[in-house]
């Protein structure tokens, strides 16, 4: 871990639904409890921390019920949409640091990416410039899924910052593969 200066933790939506609940992720309990214990480690390494969340209104297009792919998840006001209580409570102790974005809350839209989220994409665009962003760190569930579709987004819209994919603390439902690619584009010079 190197200084903090202009480095941000972007944490792609851990939230229980994605660890526990019905969407759950293979891995995802262990890497948010590790995840939890390195925000109490190192957060003060980071000059901000944002935290994407779905929050899908109850009859959410991409739900299977209503013509999507996934089963009914994060719906707004849920026990599933809430973020995982060992990282919150550690996310609490840094409370000054962290900043919730929330996407997927528009009825006919699916929103993978928080930067298909234009209000998410807004308050994060303002972040990185407010603070001079020229690293991000990126974890978070599930890897193959969001944290994969906001990385890609985040590389073409910030081409000077510096990508870290945190593998420890990513579940994916791919095993990693689509992660590990995207990685070994953005390490080859």
């Amino acid at each position: 871990m190197t200084d903090k200066t202009n480095r941000l933790l972007l944490i792609v939506d851990p939230q229980i639904d994605f660890i526990t609940g019905s969407l759950s992720v293979p891995g995802a309990v262990e890497s948010m409890d590790v995840l939890a214990e390195y925000v109490v480690n190192y957060a003060s390494k980071y000059n901000l921390i944002c935290v994407t969340c779905d929050r899908h209104p109850l009859r959410h297009t991409s739900f299977i019920e209503f013509g999507g792919q996934w089963p009914a998840h994060c719906v707004e006001s849920s026990v599933g949409a809430a973020v995982w209580p060992p990282l919150m409570k550690a996310l609490e102790k840094y409370s000054a640091l962290v900043r919730f974005l929330y996407k997927g809350q528009d009825i006919d839209k699916e929103e993978y990416s928080i930067f298909q989220s234009c209000k998410g994409a807004e308050d994060l665009d303002e972040y990185i410039k407010e603070c001079n962003i020229s690293d991000i760190d990126i974890c978070g569930l599930a890897g193959d899924v969001c944290v994969a579709n906001t990385l890609r987004d985040a590389i073409k819209l910030y081409p000077t910052i510096h990508f870290h994919i945190l593998d420890k603390f990513t579940a994916s439902l791919d095993g990693g593969n689509i992660l590990s690619n995207i990685a070994s584009a953005i390490s080859t010079p």
